[in-house]
């Protein structure tokens, strides 16, 4: 890991056993809900609903600044601790929230290499069912740093290939609008295809086969080498509701370490939906 350009925010899974319980270092489970949580978690470890905790509740957006101290206020955790993030499919919805948690202005979070699955294949590594006793903290943010997003409007403005790489990582039969959404997902767009000009690389050409990320030469030769993606250029992240471009946003900002990596949220379930936008397959 030494090789990425900021290796100081992923942590391998013998890291956090051998920090389990030490003052400071928090962990959080981070799923599309709590199943696998209650199931069993690491020790330690609270869990995080990324359906009905950090996504706002009436309208589509993140949760708000206020929403997201409460939340870590309620967890227990305090800005000067060292947050570590992990979770179901490989790690989408962590990454989700380590973006949040940088939006807001954590200045120290990390993601756990391989994520939960990775926790579970290892015979060393223990779970357990008992939630951790919390001693609420009054937990202030720092931000919004709204530059990490992009909105709609700029989207529909950008110029992939001039003034952008726009990175589309869904599968190859979401980009070619085969399919609108994988098998089983709910949310979907009133039609298929890609934004004009994306490049399709599938989040998944990131990790090896146990979730973990590849090397910085492997990356680079992905993104950069094959796919043409230009370090010196603004880079926009897309996918369908936002978690597996949270994912790819990681590798291409804190892996690889572009300047300007930006994660389009709205992703193809807004704009597949947008009355008279250009859609390409």
């Amino acid at each position: 890991m030494a090789n990425y350009s900021h290796p100081e925010v992923l942590v391998e899974t013998d890291w956090v056993k051998q920090n389990l319980g030490k003052p400071g270092i928090k962990l959080i489970e981070i799923d599309v809900d709590t199943k696998g949580y209650d199931a069993g978690h690491i020790p330690g470890a609270v869990g995080f609903n990324w359906q009905t905790q950090l996504q706002d509740q009436l309208r589509r957006d993140i949760i708000s600044e206020e929403a997201f101290e409460k939340l870590l206020g309620d967890a227990g955790i305090s800005p000067s601790d060292t947050v570590v993030l992990y979770g179901d499919n490989n790690n989408w919805f962590a990454a989700y929230g380590f973006w949040l948690f940088k939006i807001y202005g954590h200045k120290d979070v990390r993601l756990m290499n391989g994520g939960r699955v990775k926790w579970l294949n290892e015979p060393d590594k223990e779970l357990t069912t008992e939630r951790p006793k919390i001693v609420s903290t009054q937990y202030r943010a720092s931000g919004p740093d709204l530059s990490l997003r992009v909105m709609l409007s700029e989207v529909l403005r950008a110029q992939p290939g001039k003034t952008c790489n726009l990175v589309d990582v869904r599968s190859p039969d979401e980009f070619t609008g085969k399919v609108i959404a994988p098998p089983g997902m709910t949310e979907t767009a009133q039609r298929g295809g890609h934004i004009p000009g994306a490049k399709g690389i599938p989040w998944s050409t990131a990790v090896g086969p146990d979730g973990t990320f590849k090397s910085v030469d492997e990356l680079r030769t992905i993104y950069v080498d094959q796919k043409g993606v230009d370090p010196k250029k603004e880079t926009i992240a897309y996918c369908r509701i936002g978690e597996r471009s949270s994912h790819t946003w990681f590798v291409l900002k804190y892996l690889l370490g572009l300047s300007n990596v930006r994660n389009y949220d709205g992703s193809w379930t807004e704009y597949g939906s947008i009355v008279a936008a250009p859609i390409e397959k």
